[in-house]
């Protein structure tokens, strides 16, 4: 490839990481931080906000996990005396991790593609 590319331009190797059913999107860096900050915040509406996202948008987000994985990943607590709020499950925890580890090992094949191609 080396030969095709033009000698005075910086190419770089660019890609992105999801994972997907044929029918939605379950996982991805955006989900990831999404749960990050869920798991910071305590909360979805306040884990929205961190992220300049609609709540309704980070509460289909959930939805759309919670319905996808094996067990719930975010558990919610509605409103009362001591308020609202969201946590992050043991499960959620677990895809946390992996779904970091999984992006550490792409990051590194697309690093030494890089290396490889120019």
């Amino acid at each position: 490839m080396k030969n095709l590319l033009h000698p005075d331009l910086n190419f770089r190797l660019n890609g992105r990481l999801w994972v997907e059913t044929d029918d939605d999107r379950f996982m991805g860096i955006g989900r990831l931080e999404l749960l990050t900050q869920i798991q910071e915040q305590g909360s979805i509406s306040k884990a929205a906000q961190q992220m300049g996202m609609s709540y309704k948008r980070a509460w289909n987000l959930v939805s759309s996990l919670n319905a996808q994985a094996a067990a719930p990943v975010v558990h919610t607590q509605t409103g009362g005396k001591r308020g609202g709020g969201a946590e992050v499950t043991p499960a959620g925890q677990q895809l946390i991790q992996e779904y970091r580890e999984l992006q550490e090992r792409f990051q590194a094949f697309m690093a030494a593609e890089a290396a490889r191609l120019f």
